[in-house]
């Protein structure tokens, strides 16, 4: 059973290769490019768990290629592989998003240990719903529509659509601020402040006739996050 997907995107062959082999002797599925623009379209085409990628690449470089990602893929772990001069080119990938970064020359206990740390951090990739039914409200995530009770029918805005979308992906679990910020908005939320998020799941509590001040379909966990009730509109272990 594989233990993952991972794409490899390194010019160096011998780096390149000596990386795959260790990948796959550990239980990988492992995908390789040898130049940033190869690389771009494996991640684009290919359901991976996380992109190694170097930085001074021919076609496009790794922070090229990151930026490129970012947007249809927020929530992809990628880590960087950097020469030691590069440290100003490091934190730019930071602060694109890269997940982590290693430096070459590395170890590949090292290289090991970083990859299955950030695959622990990294939340497992939901599976999208097309629609469900809590607390007496329908909602069709394909037509960006609630039905009420009574029949009375609102339409979600697209971003309404994904915000509940994903935290119907996520199911019993208190969905942080700062993920949903990342996943939803594809924004890094380092040094972010902003309380678009609260806004967005007020919009939604109105929408969908959910009492701020007793939800039964958008309940807030303190301390964590947001979480949507269980389908049969019980949710243990929130505090409303």
């Amino acid at each position: 059973m594989s233990q993952g997907v991972i794409i490899v995107v390194e010019d160096d062959d011998a780096i390149r290769r000596g990386v795959v082999d260790m990948l796959r002797f550990n239980g990988f599925t492992v995908h390789e490019a040898s130049d940033g623009r190869a690389g771009l379209d494996l991640a684009l085409s290919v359901d991976s768990d996380l992109v190694l990628l170097d930085i001074m690449m021919p076609k496009m470089d790794g922070l090229e290629v990151l930026g490129a990602l970012r947007k249809p893929h927020p929530a992809l772990p990628v880590i960087f592989l950097t020469a030691r001069g590069e440290e100003e080119d490091r934190v730019r990938g930071l602060r694109l998003g890269a997940d982590d970064y290693i430096v070459k020359p590395f170890g590949i206990d090292e290289l090991l240990a970083r990859v299955e740390a950030v695959l622990r951090r990294s939340p497992a990739r939901p599976t999208r719903r097309s629609s469900l039914t809590i607390a007496g409200r329908c909602l069709d995530f394909d037509r960006r529509e609630a039905v009420l009770p009574g029949g009375v029918r609102r339409t979600l805005t697209e971003r309404e659509a994904e915000v509940i979308g994903y935290l119907a992906s996520n199911p019993g679990r208190a969905v942080a601020r700062d993920e949903l910020l990342q996943h939803v908005w594809g924004l890094d939320p380092r040094g972010t402040h902003t309380r678009t998020v609260d806004m967005t799941i007020a919009r939604l509590r109105e929408t969908l006739d959910d009492d701020p001040g007793d939800p039964r379909v958008i309940r807030t966990v303190r301390g964590k996050g947001y979480m949507l009730a269980a389908e049969d509109g019980g949710t243990p272990g929130d505090d409303a």
